[in-house]
């Protein structure tokens, strides 16, 4: 009788036809290291949802050149549950050589596992996938070091935006999308930003309602539109060099205190992550993934009843843990905050690069991002600033202040210990001014450094007889930003480098501008004006 129930639950938990991986159709059997390589899997199973992985799961097993296993998720495409169904493999090797790889596909309580195929990777000309190398570069897995000049530019124009002054400025759809943006950023130097999945801009998870006109309705659980939106730009800016924060969010769940302890909300939540580690982790351009925008400003949504900061934190620690369990290429992890810290939350051991958002105090940027690297030893990031975060007031009445912010908070990255510059918000006013031409100095100056010293970068000290001064060595050159917020002009300098002090006489420097070196006379740093210049041995 205990062996005839035995076999009745077994019939029970089993599906009735057996999944089986039909056709395997790889792009290529070779391809260049760092290079995309597409694969195309048929198969049936049986499934309500496939993209739960606890009903269906597809993954590329991968054996590289030095004989170690990595497991690349895949992700459905198209199909019904029973019948030959679609998914999608892309995968970029990391390593020279014979790549050796099957397809194992997984539901409850069955597996199929194809043949063995062979991927042969030749030499390339990419770099590979950013990781934090110190607190102020990131490297490439080829070991090529980069930092970031950094902008938010984190959605399209939408259909109807809440700016009280400048709405229809916000809903020009011919200027701000990505294809317009996103070139003209490169265009003057810019090689970072940051965007975000959310109800509006690639909202992935959405079936309507979008308050954005490039977004059609669908009926299932993964929006086609949104995907191919962000499939386009994430190869604009694979073409374009530049690197994304990616702003992942919550989608269509509700972040209430439920989200960060719910079983089921987290187990949905990871299988979301999956999704998009699937579908964009491959690509050079995704720098980072990011789990919230301001996670304390969704603690705090309800002021009289705050979710306690164990459980966001615990919920962060789960997620970062697992998101690294299932990107082969390990991505750099981060989350922000707007103002308050929650105990606990810089100190999380995957959680590679801490962040916080700081407006109307742009002058405690580099102390901020200093005092945050020797607390918690880990690279820091301004991931948003800004002169004024208050969207209800008109700009244009202290445009002057907005400019010199957005200006000053570019060199006070470059001269401090963080692998990404502070990054502006407000992209369409600061576009609309053309500030954007205010990028190409210091990223002329943020490569010259990185090529001077190998991405090496010992600051030094500085000091000026009237506003600021901050001063970083780079190989054998030192380069010297002064910033003059006194009232009075700035005319003597002192920098310490490699123990020798230099007066320096700012009437004869030779100063850098724009994207060349010119031989200019100063007399004086005047009050709200600013200068860089090197010192060479």
């Amino acid at each position: 009788m205990r062996n005839l129930l035995l076999l009745a639950i077994g019939l029970l938990a089993f599906p009735k036809a057996d999944a089986q991986i039909i056709k395997v159709n790889p792009t290529s059997a070779a391809c260049a290291l760092y290079e995309r390589m597409d694969i195309d899997v048929e198969l049936k199973g049986e499934w309500v949802n496939p993209y739960r992985q606890e009903e269906a799961r597809l993954d590329m097993v991968v054996t590289t050149p030095d004989g170690k296993n990595s497991v690349v998720p895949a992700f459905f495409v198209k199909g019904e549950s029973g019948k030959t169904s679609h998914w999608a493999v892309r995968y970029t090797p990391q390593s020279i050589g014979q790549h050796t790889y099957l397809l194992r596909y997984t539901q409850p309580g069955m597996e199929s596992v194809s043949q063995s195929y062979k991927l042969n990777v030749k030499e390339g000309t990419g770099h590979g996938i950013l990781h934090t190398a110190d607190n102020w570069t990131l490297r490439y897995d080829d070991g090529t070091p980069f930092r970031g000049i950094g902008e938010n530019i984190c959605w399209e124009s939408r259909a109807s935006d809440d700016s009280k002054y400048f709405k229809t400025l916000h809903e020009q759809h011919d200027r701000f999308n990505y294809p317009a943006m996103l070139p003209k950023f490169a265009e003057y130097g810019g090689n970072f930003t940051r965007i975000w999945m959310c109800s509006w801009n690639f909202p992935i998870d959405k079936k309507d309602h979008f308050n954005n006109t490039r977004y059609e309705v669908c009926d299932g659980p993964i929006n086609p539109s949104a995907v191919k939106r962000l499939d386009e730009t994430v190869e604009l800016c694979e073409k374009l060099g530049i690197k994304i924060m990616l702003c992942i969010g919550a989608g269509e769940a509700r972040t209430n205190g439920e989200f960060f302890i719910s079983e089921e909300a987290k187990a949905a939540h990871r299988n979301r992550l999956r999704y998009i580690v699937a579908r964009w982790g491959y690509s050079e351009a995704i720098a980072m993934w990011e789990f919230f925008n301001e996670i304390d400003n969704i603690q705090y949504r309800d002021r009289n009843n705050p979710i306690p900061a164990k459980d966001i934190v615990d919920w962060h620690a789960h997620m970062a843990r697992y998101i690294k369990s299932i990107d082969a290429y390990k991505h750099i992890v981060t989350t922000s905050i707007s103002h308050r810290d929650l105990e606990g939350l810089n100190s999380i051991a995957d959680m590679d690069i801490n962040q916080k958002h700081i407006y109307n105090n742009t002058s405690v940027i580099p102390k901020t991002i200093k005092d945050y690297v020797r607390k918690f030893g880990k690279p820091y990031i301004i991931g948003e600033f800004g002169y004024e975060w208050d969207w209800s007031k008109n700009f244009d009445d202290f445009a002057d202040g907005m400019d010199m912010d957005f200006r000053r908070g570019l060199w006070y990255g470059l001269f401090s210990p963080t692998p990404v510059t502070p990054m502006s918000w407000w992209w369409e006013y600061f576009d609309n001014r053309n500030m954007q031409r205010f990028f190409r100095a210091p990223a002329m100056i943020n490569n010259e450094m990185i090529e001077s010293g190998n991405g090496s970068f010992v600051p030094c000290e500085a000091s000026a007889d009237n506003g600021q001064a901050f001063a970083v060595k780079c190989g054998k050159k030192t380069y010297v930003y002064l910033f003059n917020d006194s009232k009075l002009a700035m005319k003597k300098v002192q920098v310490e480098a490699s123990g020798t002090l230099h007066e320096l006489d700012i009437e004869r420097v030779v100063w850098k501008k724009g994207r060349k070196c010119e031989g200019t006379i100063s007399t004086s740093v005047k009050p709200n004006a600013e200068k860089v210049f090197v010192i060479e041995p």
